[in-house]
């Protein structure tokens, strides 16, 4: 009988789910929303909600302690900055997990990770604008160097 039942092991080794976790955090902590499988999301839940309370915090330690845990410190400070400001009335429950279907390959459920009162612009932090303006000159080049 396996007592104290603390973590779910995903089928992967120690080290392969610490990855896994830090790399899951960063993601959502920049992107604010994540899509990803049902145990994943259940895994990440609890740890998500620790790091924005451990931001809420304003000391040395807690920022150092951020650092060391998400090995990153553009989402330490996004933590510190916006996200502890956001959520300094609320006590807790900074995320909510959706259920989202299931995935056509493996038929795996999946589900949406989401901040509460999450910024929507966060979603196209990577994405590039498209310009029209340099498109255009280029569809009229080709036009005339056929003609």
């Amino acid at each position: 009988m396996r007592h104290g039942f603390v973590n779910k092991k995903l089928n992967r080794t120690s080290e392969h789910r610490k990855a896994l976790l830090k790399n899951m955090l960063n993601s959502l902590i920049k992107y604010e929303q994540i899509k990803t499988t049902l145990p994943k999301a259940k895994f990440l839940k609890p740890q998500a909600d620790k790091i924005i309370t451990l931001g809420k915090k304003e000391t040395l330690q807690t920022t150092k302690i951020l650092v060391s845990k998400l090995q990153d410190i553009k989402s330490a400070n996004k933590v510190k900055k916006t996200l502890s400001k956001r959520y300094e009335n609320r006590k807790g429950g900074y995320t909510r997990i959706i259920k989202a279907g299931f995935r056509y390959g493996d038929n795996a459920p999946m589900a949406i990770i989401e901040f509460v009162d999450r910024d929507v612009e966060a979603k196209r932090v990577d994405k590039k604008k498209k310009d029209t303006t340099k498109e255009a000159p280029k569809a009229e080049e080709k036009k005339q160097a056929t003609a």
